[in-house]
C-alpha cells in the first residue's frame, strides 16, 4: 500500500509540532510505520492523502457513534456556521442540547458545557473540592482522565499511597493530593477510606475504563464503591467522557443503575465537534459560579456550532431501538472473531460492552491495568500493520479500544472480521 504523501506530510509536520502530532498516540510510536494523514470520511470509511481507503474502528477515538460525515449533522453545522461561529454569549442551541440531555438522563439535574473532556474533569474535581472543603482525591490505576495535573499520576509504592507524577512539569505537591489505587480491589478501597476519608473530597473512576484496555468492572464492585463514598461523605465522580452516550444515552450510570454525585461528559455530545460537560444535582451545581463560589469559565463553552452538532446527534441516538441495534451489531462482529480464535486455540479474548471492543492477547480475565502483559503489545504491532495493508484502521496502540458505529454495515463488519481473523492467524504463526 502506497503511503508516500502521508510519509512526506509527517516529515514536514515534525518540523512544526512535537513528534509531528497534536496528540501523542497519533505518532504511531506504539505500532509500525508512520501515521496516516486522513483527508475525508464517510460512513464507516476513511481515506488518507494517498487515497487509500480504510474501514474505521477508531471513530475519532469514540465520538463518531453515527459514523463519519453524518448527513444531518453536516447540514446543521453548515446552517449554523452561516450565522456565525462564536459569540461568547448564550445561544438557544445550548438550551436545546442541555434540555434534551437532562430530560433523558435521570442521574443529573443541571450541567455546564465546556470545550473538552479534560476541562470537564478538571472542573468536576474543583467542584468536588469546593463542595466538600477537602483537598485529596482518589483515582484508579488504569483510568485516564485527561492531562489535568492532579490526575496525570501513577501509583506510588505500597497500598494506599499517594501518587507520583507520570509526566514532567507536574509539581510533587499536586501529585501528593492524589491517591492512586488498583481497580477491582475492595480491600484497598476500604483501607484508604479508613485512613484518609476526612481529607478526601472525591473518588473519580471511569465506570467503564476504556483508556488502557477495556477493564470492565464488576457491578458489585462499583456499587460497593458508591456505598463507601456515601458512608464516608466522599463525592463519587463518574468519568463518562467515553462511556457517556456510548453504552446508552444515560451512560454507565444508567447501565449499572448507580447514582454518581458528579458526571463528566465529552466526545459524543459534540457530534464530532470539540465539547465537554460536567453535571450533577441542583444542590451540587449550585456551587458553580455565578450561583456559587466555585469559579469556572470558558470563551468557547457552549459554542453554537458544537451545540447544534451535538443536539442533532443526540436526537438520532434517542430513536427507538438505536442502542439495541448497535449493541447487537457489535456482538455479532466480536463473536465472529472470538469463535475463530476459539476454534484455533488462540490466547485471545475480545472484551466488549455496548459498541466498544478490545482485543486482549490472553484468555485470562483482565480487570486491572497490571494484569495486561506489556509483551502482548508486540503481537498487536503485527496485527495493526497487517490490517492497515488490508484496509482496516484500528487505533495505533494495543491499549486503545475499538468502536463500532451505526454507519458500519453488516457487510463491512463481516469483511472486517474476516481480515482481523487473518491477521490473528499471522500473529499466531
Amino acid at each position: 500500500m502506497n503511503r508516500k504523501f502521508s510519509e512526506e506530510l509527517f516529515k514536514e509536520a515534525k518540523q512544526y509540532f512535537p513528534g509531528g502530532v497534536s496528540s501523542p498516540v497519533r505518532a504511531f510510536k506504539s505500532v509500525k510505520g508512520t501515521p496516516l494523514f486522513i483527508k475525508r470520511g464517510l460512513g464507516a470509511q476513511i481515506w488518507d492523502e494517498d487515497d487509500n481507503q480504510f474501514t474505521d474502528f477508531c471513530c475519532s477515538w469514540g465520538p463518531l457513534i453515527l459514523g463519519h460525515n453524518n448527513d444531518k449533522i453536516r447540514e446543521v453545522i453548515i446552517e449554523t456556521v452561516a450565522h456565525g461561529t462564536s459569540f461568547g454569549t448564550p445561544t438557544s442551541w445550548e438550551n436545546k442540547l442541555g434540555g434534551l440531555i437532562l430530560k433523558n438522563n435521570r442521574f443529573i439535574d443541571k450541567l455546564r458545557f465546556v470545550s473538552s473532556g479534560t476541562e470537564a474533569v478538571m472542573s468536576a474535581i474543583r467542584l468536588a473540592r469546593g463542595v466538600t472543603g477537602k483537598d485529596k482525591i482518589i483515582k484508579f490505576d488504569g483510568c485516564y482522565h485527561g492531562h489535568f495535573d492532579s490526575l496525570l499520576v501513577k501509583a506510588g509504592s505500597g497500598l494506599a499511597t499517594f501518587g507520583v507524577s507520570s509526566s514532567s512539569g507536574i509539581p510533587a505537591a499536586f501529585a501528593n493530593e492524589t491517591i492512586v489505587l488498583p481497580l477491582d480491589d475492595l480491600k484497598a478501597l476500604e483501607t484508604t477510606f479508613k485512613l484518609h476519608a476526612s481529607k478526601i473530597a472525591c473518588v473519580i473512576i471511569e465506570a467503564v475504563p476504556a483508556n488502557n484496555g477495556l477493564l470492565l468492572q464488576r457491578e458489585t464492585y462499583l456499587k460497593e464503591l458508591r456505598s463507601l463514598c456515601s458512608r464516608y461523605d466522599v463525592l463519587l465522580i463518574f468519568d463518562e467522557v467515553i462511556s457517556g452516550f456510548r453504552v446508552g444515552f444515560d451512560g454507565a450510570a444508567g447501565h449499572y443503575n448507580i447514582q454518581p454525585d458528579i458526571i463528566t461528559f465529552g466526545k459524543i455530545i459534540g457530534g464530532g465537534m470539540p465539547v465537554g460537560a460536567y453535571a450533577a444535582s441542583h444542590k451540587i451545581m449550585g456551587h458553580v459560579a455565578p450561583d456559587g463560589g466555585v469559579y469556572q469559565a470558558g470563551t468557547l463553552s457552549g459554542n453554537p456550532v458544537a451545540m447544534a452538532a451535538g443536539y442533532t446527534a443526540a436526537t438520532q441516538l434517542l430513536q427507538n431501538g438505536f442502542y439495541d441495534e448497535l449493541e447487537n451489531k457489535t456482538k455479532n462482529f466480536v463473536l465472529n472473531i472470538q469463535n475463530h480464535c476459539d476454534s484455533k486455540g488462540y490466547e485471545v479474548n475480545i472484551n466488549t460492552i455496548a459498541s466498544i471492543f478490545w482485543i486482549a492477547f490472553t484468555r485470562k480475565e483482565i480487570r486491572r491495568a497490571d494484569q495486561i502483559d506489556p509483551a502482548s503489545m508486540e503481537k498487536f504491532k503485527v496485527l495493526h500493520a497487517f490490517l492497515l495493508d488490508k484496509g482496516i484502521y484500528l487505533g495505533p496502540s494495543g491499549y486503545e479500544v475499538g468502536f463500532v458505529s451505526a454507519a458500519h454495515t453488516d457487510n463491512e463488519l463481516e469483511v472486517a472480521a474476516q481480515k482481523i481473523c487473518a491477521g490473528l492467524d499471522l500473529v499466531h504463526k
